[in-house]
C-alpha cells in the first residue's frame, strides 16, 4: 500500500464523533494513553496513534450515531462499484482531496456509514495546513 503522511499508516481507523474534539483528544489520551499524531483545524478532526500501530480519528460532531469507519484501500474505482452494485447508498463519490487521499463514503443496509480512502500521492500535512506532533 502506498504511504501518505497525512494519514495515519493503518488500513482500518475508526472515526469518532465529539462535540469538543479538543476535549475528547485529551480525555482519550489521558484515559487510554493514545497519543495526538495530527491536528487538522481548530476543531475539525484529530488523529491519534493508538498502541504501536492503530490509530483512531476524532472529528467534529454532535449527531448520535454518526461514527464510522475509514478504510484504507487500493483500485478505488472497482471497489466503489462493487459497494454500489451491492446496495450501498452513496454519501460522497470518490473524490480526490488535497492531503493525497481519493476518498468515498457510503451507509450500508443498516445505515452505518463507511468511507474508504486510497493514497494518491505522499504530502505533508503542512503543506494543507496540518500541524504534526
Amino acid at each position: 500500500m502506498k504511504q501518505n503522511r497525512s494519514v495515519p499508516d493503518t488500513e482500518v481507523i475508526p472515526v469518532l464523533i465529539y462535540p469538543d474534539v479538543r476535549e475528547a483528544a485529551a480525555w482519550l489520551c489521558e484515559a487510554f494513553g493514545f497519543r495526538v499524531r495530527l491536528r487538522i483545524g481548530e476543531r475539525h478532526r484529530v488523529q491519534m496513534h493508538a498502541g504501536a500501530t492503530g490509530a483512531v480519528i476524532v472529528a467534529e460532531g454532535d449527531a448520535v450515531g454518526t461514527d464510522a469507519v475509514l478504510i484504507r484501500i487500493e483500485d478505488m474505482d472497482a471497489h466503489f462499484e462493487r459497494a454500489v452494485r451491492s446496495g450501498a447508498e452513496v454519501v460522497n463519490p470518490p473524490t480526490l482531496h488535497m492531503f493525497g487521499e481519493r476518498q468515498y463514503s457510503v451507509r450500508d443496509f443498516a445505515g452505518r456509514r463507511w468511507h474508504f480512502t486510497e493514497t494518491v500521492t505522499d504530502v505533508a500535512p503542512e503543506e494543507w495546513g496540518g500541524i504534526t506532533e
